[in-house]
């Protein structure tokens, strides 16, 4: 889509210097960019490269000047591109219209400018709500409910009385609402526990590629609105994530956990059940944080058990030194044991 800077510049709340004329209809790094397509820089580092891209137009903060350039002036130059990315680039279409092949249940709820793909399946009772995309082979299971705007990759898998807010996207691969991991043993084996809840997930949600999260055992599974998660990443049964959290790959979250509102976890954390984490805590990548354990508003930790940053810090300072300690003391030992 073709915008000049001035439209932009008003979109985003840049402050725009230059020709404000330009016509832009792309976004792309320096060294690929056309004259049409934006650019964006956020230190005075990167100048050499925003200079000679064949850009006309750069993104950038106050007191970083690029020549012969049209800039537009924001504090946070990183989210005015990802604002002004979405204004120009239109997302490939999933799906067009309802395919042949298709199979839609006679009392689904398909409103206008549903799109849904080759082979998918919608069940009974579901409600699928304007302008959503179903992609190729996805299975949507009897009582779902999918909001407006909603981008459903291929391949997807929605168990059963899911339900999803408004323009949520989920890439292909994902399974959500299956049965959570809850046994009670007894009598020389598992019994199954209930797993009669549901998933419940909102507004803005993205969820990744082979990501999984299960249904409620008795209470609810909760993704507040604006949550991210990455490929690869287990939510397990009544946990609740909340808003504007984001969660890196491969993370795996036990069950009935509650996280609260704008969380960072790095990649490939573990958690035990019935963990908490208040509002802002930042997980390190591979940390493990053990079942029940409190994370403070505000808290970094890192490690396995997982500890303050500053702890992890100063102790992992001394295990890379343990082989110069370890040789220090087999001379103090063999000193002490000449004598």
């Amino acid at each position: 889509m073709t915008r000049t800077a001035r439209e932009l510049g008003d979109a985003i709340g840049a402050k725009i210097e230059g020709d404000a004329a330009v016509e832009l209809r792309g976004v792309a790094a320096p060294e690929r960019a056309g004259p049409a397509d934006l650019i964006y820089l956020e230190t005075v580092k990167h100048v050499p490269r925003a200079t000679a891209s064949a850009s006309l137009c750069v993104i950038a903060p106050e007191n970083v000047t690029v020549r012969d350039k049209t800039i537009l002036r924001h504090a946070q130059p990183k989210v005015a591109f990802a604002k002004a990315a979405a204004l120009l680039l239109e997302p490939r279409p999933i799906s067009a219209g309802i395919h042949p092949t298709a199979i839609v249940a006679s009392l689904a709820r398909i409103a206008a400018g549903v799109s849904i793909g080759p082979y998918a399946v919608i069940g009974e009772d579901v409600h699928i709500g304007e302008g959503t995309q179903i992609g190729a082979h996805t299975t949507i299971a009897a009582g779902c409910w999918i909001g407006q705007g909603c981008r459903i990759h291929p391949r997807v898998t929605l168990y059963a009385d899911v339900r999803i807010g408004d323009r949520v996207e989920i890439h292909a691969g994902a399974v959500i609402g299956a049965d959570g991991f809850g046994y009670a043993y007894g009598e020389d084996r598992y019994w199954k526990f209930p797993q009669v809840g549901i998933v419940e997930i909102g507004d803005d949600v993205e969820i990744g590629a082979n990501s999984t999260i299960d249904r409620g055992s008795l209470d609810d599974t909760r993704i507040a609105e604006g949550v991210k998660l990455d490929n690869l990443v287990h939510v397990g049964h009544n946990c609740q994530i909340g808003a504007h959290t984001v969660i890196a790959a491969l993370t795996g979250i036990s069950g009935s956990c509650v996280f609260g509102q704008r969380v960072v976890i790095g990649g490939q954390a573990g958690f035990g059940e019935h963990c908490h984490l208040e509002d802002g805590a930042v997980i390190g990548g591979q940390s493990g944080v053990l079942g029940g354990k409190l994370i403070r508003s505000g808290q970094t930790v890192w490690g396995t058990p997982a500890r303050s940053l500053d702890k992890f810090k100063e102790q992992y300072v001394w295990y890379t030194r343990l082989p110069e300690l370890a040789a220090r003391i087999k001379v103090l030992e063999a000193k002490v044991g000449s004598k």
